[in-house]
């Protein structure tokens, strides 16, 4: 079973607390990268996973989704989804994808935003994920980028010249990771880029577009806290078609 760390009290107030929380998807600066990354969702039987508030949801239904199964390990997360959520073709289930089952051809989109990092298996949930997809159907996902997961202590450093630098070390020792993010000993596994699209293309996905996101120079204008973010990627963008 997947650490539920969303559960704990004290990382969930702190979590609810993120632009991108409050905000929604307008709070998340690589949103608009996404975005772009989507098919046309009209019509689509859409699979969200680690749905957290349920913002993605509820925006692919506004395309024009026909239906979106939208889970997650947090009761606290489906909670707040459901009470934002007044839209019956929006199902919320409490779901653990490190034992996730899910029936053949049921989708034409499975998304997922910073979650496959929490999941140890990664190799047996892209399996399901690719039986579960219609053929030409799309996965796209985002997870925290391995630079940026692979330090023993993910925290900026200030180099020779004065300059915040992100240590990158351990890169190619693969596995668990533990960081104190709001709580003690958040569980996250590190996989290398090479491994992750291994996978994909292993189980038989054709990966279509990867990127590592930066904020724009107009995103950093308007919010200046992000102009550390040009330094190392944060993220890592995948969209795959089976």
């Amino acid at each position: 079973m997947a650490q539920n760390i969303y559960d704990n009290p004290q990382f969930f107030a702190g979590y609810s607390q993120l632009p991108r929380q409050v905000q929604g998807l307008d709070g998340a600066p690589e949103w608009p990268t996404i975005r772009a990354m989507l098919p046309d969702v009209a019509g689509k039987r859409v699979l969200d996973l680690g749905c957290g508030f349920g913002w993605a949801s509820r925006w692919m239904r506004e395309q024009g989704a026909a239906s979106v199964l939208s889970l997650d390990l947090s009761e606290n997360m489906i909670r707040r989804a459901k009470a934002d959520t007044a839209d019956p073709k929006i199902e919320y289930r409490i779901a653990d994808l490190e034992n996730l089952e899910l029936p053949p051809d049921a989708f034409d989109l499975a998304y997922s935003a910073l979650t496959f990092h929490y999941i140890r298996d990664f190799q047996r949930l892209v399996q399901t994920l690719h039986q579960s997809l219609a053929p030409s159907g799309r996965l796209v996902f985002t997870i925290e980028h391995p630079i940026f997961m692979a330090a023993t202590h993910p925290h900026w450093i200030t180099d020779e010249d004065g300059r915040n630098t992100w240590p990158v070390n351990r890169y190619s020792d693969e596995g668990e990771r533990r960081t104190d993010w709001f709580a003690k000993g958040v569980l996250k596994y590190h996989r290398k880029i090479s491994t992750t699209l291994n996978a994909l293309i292993g189980t038989g996905f054709a990966v279509r577009a990867v990127e590592e996101f930066a904020p724009s120079a107009e995103q950093i204008r308007a919010n200046p806290e992000l102009k550390d973010e040009i330094e190392r990627p944060m993220m890592l963008l995948i969209s795959a078609a089976r």
